[in-house]
């Protein structure tokens, strides 16, 4: 089990070396730098201007070396300006004037994540409270999304091609194929709007004190979460993915339940509730598992639209605003929080394998 462990610690620092070049080339390609140049310097600048500006920031020098100045590996810039006085990343990174103070390198393995030109602060104050808020959200969106995924998958698989199965496996194609921007819409016309849907309806018999039933805005979720300002948020993300889980949980139980085993027990006298429970479900959670893991990364990204729609300022709705703004720091920052929750995903999916079927072996 440590030869895998650090096997596959190796290939997610490979990757994601691979996988941060590529965000960090695509974001300082010469018409990205172009944008920010004029984004800060002033729209109208000259083209000699941007030239200046761009080599005044460090920006003109080849790619792969500002890469390492950004990893931290390779020393950061300095410009020494026609007064004698000198300017570089490592300077603006900690404030510092004096040139036998400043650090030679400052990147990412020095825990210095650089600027945001979006919010005027530093990335590293800028990404934990977004990244808090999207946890919360996607803990509560697993919480209903998982439980209920695997309660309709297991019911639907139990007996295959019954109306039970039929009638549920409608519904997770259904939920599968609308997209939360869909759902979304559709839930805040239906249960926040206060000129149409349930609200009024609600409102004009004295059911609500208030003019909506649920709040579309999920940013007030920030200070105080409520079961009015929370719900509709986390029911448009569960929804999508509940569908999927519960189809993949599905198939899995209806093979799981083909098995010779689980006929051997039924001729034993086993009762099905026990057949069930006891012999088919945790062999059947092997594959749903997997899917499981894999909408948390795509929870972490995967909620830009949701986040967007119900005004909830995390980590979605940041990366949205870094892109829009192109602000290139904290889209890289981003990348790399990204990255590393879909490889630490990928790996404790593997590691469940052993725990939910012992035949599995790592070697």
């Amino acid at each position: 089990m440590l030869l895998f462990l650090a096997r596959r610690i190796g290939v997610m620092i490979v990757t994601a070396l691979c996988l941060t070049f590529i965000v960090f080339y695509l974001t300082n390609l010469p018409a990205k730098l172009e944008t920010l140049a004029k984004t800060q310097a002033g729209s109208r600048i000259s083209d000699a201007e941007v030239a200046s500006w761009l080599d005044r920031n460090g920006y003109n020098q080849p790619m792969l070396t500002r890469y390492g100045e950004w990893l931290g590996v390779v020393p950061g810039w300095t410009r020494e300006d026609g007064d004698g006085d000198v300017t570089g990343r490592c300077y603006r990174a900690y404030g510092i004037t004096d040139p036998g103070v400043a650090p030679a390198r400052c990147g990412l393995l020095q825990g210095y994540w650089g600027e945001s030109t979006r919010f005027r602060a530093s990335v590293a104050d800028v990404i934990p409270p977004r990244l808090g808020a999207t946890g919360l959200l996607m803990m509560w969106a697993l919480i209903v999304m998982v439980p209920m995924a695997l309660i309709v998958g297991v019911l639907a698989g139990m007996r295959e091609g019954s109306r039970t199965d039929r009638t549920l496996s409608t519904f997770a194609i259904a939920s599968t194929a609308t997209p939360e921007y869909v759902s979304g819409v559709v839930f805040i016309a239906l249960l926040a709007s206060s000129t149409a849907g349930l609200s009024p309806l609600l409102s004009s018999w004295g059911w609500i004190d208030a003019p909506v039933l649920f709040q579309g805005n999920a940013r007030s979720a920030l200070e105080k979460i409520t079961f009015w300002n929370f719900t509709l948020p986390v029911m448009t993300i569960a929804l999508y993915g509940m569908g999927y889980v519960a189809r993949i949980t599905r198939a899995s139980m209806t093979e799981v339940m083909t098995q010779q085993y689980i006929r051997t027990a039924r001729l034993k006298g086993v009762s099905f509730a026990n057949i069930v429970l006891r012999h088919a479900l945790r062999n059947a959670l092997i594959a749903p598992f997997t899917v499981i893991m894999l909408q948390i990364p795509w929870l972490l990204t995967g909620v830009v639209i949701v986040e967007v729609l119900f005004s909830y300022p995390g980590f979605g709705w940041t990366l949205f605003e870094a892109a829009v703004n192109n602000d290139i720091e904290l889209l890289l920052a981003a990348s790399v929080v990204a990255v590393i929750v879909v490889l630490l995903t990928q790996l404790i999916s593997d590691i469940g394998y052993v725990w939910l079927n012992p035949r599995i072996r790592v070697t």
